[in-house]
């Protein structure tokens, strides 16, 4: 058991096999970020309608991309990791 404020790794959302780790390195506006993938891309990502107005993303946030199949310097954001969770990650060793 963790205290209150703290993040545990079994409850952080993992990411599926499509998915990798991003940093937002950018704000582009109209719904869109730039970022920094753990795969060494820089990607341009979008945030989707059901994440707009609710979770709100800012540069130096961790998040969880799904990259395009099509287009691969385009993705699509999937999740945002609290602070405390990014921490986690990183004390981990899952991201830098």
């Amino acid at each position: 058991m963790t205290d209150e404020g703290e993040a545990d790794l079994e409850d952080i959302r993992k990411p599926d096999d499509d998915e990798v780790f991003a940093i937002v390195t950018e704000m582009l506006g109209a719904n869109r970020v730039r970022v920094r993938c753990a795969d060494g891309t820089d990607r341009i990502a979008r945030i989707p309608g059901r994440m707009q107005k609710r979770v709100w993303i800012r540069e130096d946030d961790v998040v969880l991309v799904s990259p395009w199949d099509w287009q691969d310097e385009k993705a699509d954001i999937e999740w945002r990791y609290e602070k405390t969770e990014a921490d986690k990650l990183r004390e981990e060793g899952l991201i830098s």
